[in-house]
This record gives C-alpha cells, structure tokens and sequence, in this order.
C-alpha cells in the first residue's frame, strides 16, 4: 500500500520558553495530522516561526507575539518538509530533499499530470513518468529501491494528505486559543494560507 503524509522537519528547541514543546531530535520529521500532542503543536509552531525568524516584528513589547509574527504576513511563510511516501508493501519510504518546503505540496498534482517536479536536492529524490505510473527514486545520487505508484491514484492520495493537514489546522486552532490567544485567529489564518489547506485541491498559481 502506498501512504503519502505531510511531515515538517523540526528541531531539538533546547532551551525554548515561549510555550511547551515536545523533546526530540534534530532534523525529526514530525507527520501533520490530527494526532499531534499540545507540545507536538507548539513544536511545529515554534520551527515554522523560527525558520520565518528574519521576517519576525521586533516592535512588538510582547516576545511570544513578536516570534509568531513571523508567520503573520500576508505573502505567507515557509516551512521545511513536505511529503514522505511510503511503500508498506517493500518498506521503501521517499522523504522530502533538502530545500523542500511543505508550503508547495499541491506541487504533486503536476505529477499526476503526467509534469515533472523538483523534490529537492541531497539525497535528490525525483519522479519518473512512466505512462500510467510514477516511479518514485528516494535517492537519485544513488541507484536503490522506487516506489511505483499508479498516476491516477495520486489525486485520492493527495486528498488523504489534504485531510491530515486539515485535522492538524484544527489542532492549531485549540493551540492557538491556549498558547497565543492575541494573534489567534490571524495564525490559524496564516497556517492555512501558506500551506494551501482548505482551498480546492487543484494547483495553485
């Protein structure tokens, strides 16, 4: 069976104050969904606001609101990851390539359409159009195990990863009221714009 699922790559967070946050390793890549703890939450939250850091409002008196403002602005944020496919069948598992953000996940209908699409560099993972079926390398820098997935399949599966990030926005918004109730509402809208959420599935421009 093939499993397609948002991730976000987040960090260890030593020493960070501002709310709670889950204990792990560098470079985790964390699935988005409808599971997540608070402290999982605020892990996501915290990496998505600190790597958006330069964009952040020093202005503000208060901290907290002045680390999520980074996330705030209207032409929307980045985020490190994307999507991990998994072949349960082989135990092949394609992860994002560095320099991939989640943001541009929708990007994965090109594939469906039969286009190519950059999925990031080290260990360059990349997608080989072969008439109905995409064949998925995880590492183009070495020759190893693929993925074959059937190209009409993937707009259900791309379905399946909108619904993860769905359930995980509604978590944000709980997170939100608790953690950041002053910028709330304009977070949860943020989430949703930069990482294309709840619009129609369908590429957008």
């Amino acid at each position: 069976m093939i499993v397609i699922r948002p991730v976000l790559e987040t960090g260890a967070l030593p020493g960070f104050e501002f709310w709670p946050v889950a204990g792990q390793p560098p470079h985790h890549l964390t699935p988005l969904n409808g599971t997540l703890s608070g402290e999982q939450v605020g892990t996501a939250i915290a990496t998505m606001a600190g790597y958006n850091s330069s964009r952040a409002e020093d202005h503000l008196t208060d901290p907290a609101d002045a680390f999520l403002s980074s996330l705030l602005h209207e032409e929307g944020f980045v985020a490190p990851g994307g999507l991990r496919v998994q072949d349960t069948g082989t135990g092949t598992t394609l992860t994002p390539g560095c320099c991939c953000g989640l943001e541009d996940w929708r990007g994965w209908l090109e594939i469906a359409e039969g286009s190519e699409l950059w999925l990031g560099h080290d260990p360059t993972p990349w997608a080989e159009q072969l008439g109905d079926t995409v064949r998925l390398h995880p590492n183009g820098e070495h020759p190893g195990p693929v993925i074959e997935v059937a190209r009409a399949e993937l707009p259900r599966l791309l379905a399946g990863v909108q619904q993860d990030l769905a359930d995980f926005l509604l978590l944000v918004a709980a997170w939100a009221e608790q953690h950041a109730p002053r910028p709330a509402q304009a977070l949860v809208s943020a989430v949703d714009r930069s990482l294309a959420i709840t619009a129609p599935l369908r590429r957008l421009s």
